[in-house]
């Protein structure tokens, strides 16, 4: 530890100073003491800052990454009702959509078009839906667009597609990657606390499921992103212990590509809206936000290298300010967002590329364009670059969730799926 460290470290609360300490000779922490980091304020906290940001350093350097990808959720039809999602819609309402697979493919190769890297494929599960409908979407996507990479399906969906198709984990897991899955979206993990997803998503997928589905994908060489949604009814102890659940895997399968942390959006959640809990929040706050990127940083940072910022949640302001709090990816350009929209969040349809690269650099980072698995394919020393989706000037070509909830050719109806 440099004097830099010392000379500040000194001042603070003891037993935060010695935590601080332990990872700054980047020895793990516990539970206890991550829970004590979530408190802290005035010098302690900007010292929690500090020390993320300088593992941030030694870990990966000043790069800033980010993907160019398309978001492409083919249906808001589903057979759940989780208390903070606002996109899904039950199969007898006018709002539910379901795009055929021809339109799927469309959005794939246009956003190929555009220099896409990656498809990320995700959408509710509608009720008596084919076994196979998961594998023909990847097969016709990877058909027409065979380089693109299909991040695709959270373990919900593929615990779902399992028990459609009367098959095990594992035997479906192997269906999907032949079919062309790259990698799976670590989300529907929410905060992994049975007595919390009881309350916040009853009927949905368990803890133990959620680690089955994530460790068996890791076993078969199909790597995923990891979650945690924060801000709702969950403690700083829940928060802490939901990361370190994730180090325990990332431990055992190394099979974690990033982590994710993930702001509640409450003002379309039925559970906020509704008042279903006492006591719940509408939302991190700016000081709480920043400590759970510092946090996750510190915790993580000898198992995961990479921790991602969500400037669809956050905004841009704020995720451009957790780039000095431990994170070191600024997530990808989207194209395509309904889940975040659908919940009140006021971004998330397109951030370009060169909008990206600006807001990085105004961090004093250097951006770089990387692929799903964290290859960089172009740093961005000069802005000298102008990328196909930079030209687009007139983004209502892409469509948005609220039109497309009103369409009637993609009207939801029971018979697409037999």
């Amino acid at each position: 530890m440099n004097s830099y460290f010392e000379s500040l470290i000194k001042n603070a609360d003891p037993l935060i100073a010695d935590t601080l300490q332990r990872a700054l000779s980047e020895k793990e922490i516990s539970v206890k003491e991550a829970t004590r980091l979530f408190y802290a304020n005035g010098l302690d906290f900007h010292l929690v800052g500090l020390v993320a940001d300088e593992l941030r350093r030694r870990k990966v350097g000043d790069i800033v990454t980010y993907v160019v990808n398309r978001n492409i959720n083919f249906t808001n039809v589903c057979i759940k009702q989780c208390g903070f999602c606002a996109f899904s819609r039950d199969f007898r309402e006018e709002e539910g959509y379901f795009l055929p697979v021809e339109e799927i493919v469309r959005r794939a190769k246009e956003a190929h078009s555009l220099g896409a890297t990656e498809v990320c494929v995700q959408a509710g599960l509608p009720p008596d839906m084919d076994g196979s409908t998961y594998e023909n979407i990847c097969k016709a996507i990877k058909n027409e667009v065979r380089d693109i990479h299909i991040h695709g399906f959270s373990p919900e969906e593929v615990l779902y597609g399992a028990t459609r198709s009367n098959l095990s984990i594992k035997e479906y897991l192997l269906r999907l990657k032949d079919a062309g899955v790259n990698s799976l979206p670590g989300t529907a993990a929410e905060i992994l606390d049975q007595k919390l997803r009881d309350k916040i998503s009853p009927g949905r997928i368990s803890v133990n499921k959620w680690i089955e589905i994530i460790k068996t994908a890791h076993s078969i060489g199909i790597p995923s992103t990891s979650t945690i949604m924060f801000g709702h009814l969950e403690s700083p102890e829940d928060r802490a212990k939901h990361v370190a659940l994730i180090r325990d895997i990332q431990k055992e399968t190394g099979g974690f590509t990033e982590f994710v942390p993930l702001n509640f959006i409450h003002s379309e959640a039925p559970m906020y809206r509704e008042k279903l809990h006492h006591g719940i929040k509408n939302g991190a706050d700016g000081r709480e936000v920043l400590l759970m990127h510092a946090i996750s940083r510190i915790m993580l940072n000898n198992y995961i290298n990479n921790i991602q910022t969500s400037w669809v949640k956050e905004g841009v302001g704020m995720a451009q300010l957790t780039l000095v709090w431990g994170a070191n990816d600024f997530g990808g350009t989207l194209i395509n967002e309904s889940i975040s929209i659908a919940a009140g969040a006021g971004h998330g349809q397109l951030l370009k590329p060169k909008r990206i690269r600006e807001i990085i650099r105004q961090a004093g980072r250097v951006p770089a364009q990387r692929t799903t698995s964290y290859k960089i394919i172009k740093k961005f020393t000069l802005e000298d670059n102008i990328d196909p989706l930079d030209r687009i000037t007139d983004t209502s070509q892409f469509g948005s969730y609220k039109e497309l909830i009103k369409l009637d050719k993609y009207r939801y109806k029971r018979s697409r799926l037999n």
